[in-house]
């Protein structure tokens, strides 16, 4: 892990982090938050795709980028990346995640404990860096990237299980927060055409395609959502209905594998 920018850009704009920028819906949210005017930190593994990623927001925005190359599963990753937010942002976006394929048994222990550090452990400790200064200056946005699977049971437990807990977790912050200025949603998003579910190595390709969702407008929606006061925002309007339906259903009834 390496931290290439550890004092905070001089800038009268606002600043935000994102978490996973370099691909996809993380991807979105950085190019959405400077054509907004924010000048960015960016946090991922891969140090070249980072400053790749801040070269074009620079020559399209006009933005500057702060790069700290970590990994979040890691907990010298975590720390670095906290120091930063305790000297101050405006938005943070918690986008880092990845998903395990396979049976729960056969899966490496070492894996799973690394989706965890990153899917939850990341989002506790960097939401806990980053509010106290939000509060102390009565503004704040934390978008926290779940998934519409943290809303349903499904054959990914323990991915599912993460985003489940990241879904509690803003719901319940977010209310006690809110009275101190700093915006809070948990973002529920379906499949999105990235990298990610063949990261995973999930094959999706029986996926309709009206189940498809734009990264754009998925984080778009979620920045929307948060300046509406909405706690828990799931883009797609097919989605939506399918969860509200999920939640009135008897449990005997919940998908078993």
């Amino acid at each position: 892990m390496t931290d290439s920018a550890a004092t905070p850009l001089p800038s009268t704009r606002p600043v935000a982090l994102v978490t996973g920028p370099t691909s996809g819906l993380g991807t979105a949210f950085a190019r959405l938050l400077a054509e907004r005017g924010h000048d960015l930190v960016l946090v991922a593994r891969d140090e070249a795709r980072l400053h790749a990623l801040a070269d074009e927001l620079a020559g399209a925005y006009g933005v500057r980028a702060e790069i700290i190359a970590a990994d979040l599963a890691s907990e010298a990753g975590r720390d670095a990346v906290s120091e930063r937010l305790a000297k101050g942002v405006d938005v943070l976006v918690n986008n880092a995640g990845f998903l395990t394929d396979g049976e729960f048994w056969d899966a490496d222990l070492d894996l799973l404990r690394g989706q965890l550090g990153v899917n939850v452990t990341a989002v506790l400790e960097l939401t806990h860096a980053a509010l106290p200064p939000m509060r102390a200056a009565g503004r704040g946005t934390i978008v926290n990237v779940a998934s519409v699977s943290g809303l349903f049971t499904g054959p990914a437990s323990t991915y599912s299980a993460s985003k489940a807990w990241v879904v509690k977790f803003s719901e319940g912050l977010a209310h006690k927060v809110a009275a101190d200025g700093v915006r809070m949603v948990a973002l529920c998003p379906g499949f999105m055409d990235t990298e990610f579910h063949p990261r995973g190595g999930q094959d999706v390709s029986g996926v309709p395609k009206h189940l498809w969702l734009d990264t754009a407008e998925v984080a778009r929606t979620a920045l929307e959502d948060a300046e509406k006061g909405r706690v828990v925002s799931i883009p797609g309007r097919r989605y939506r209905l399918w969860t509200t339906l999920d939640r009135l259903k008897p449990r005997r009834l919940v998908w078993r594998a």
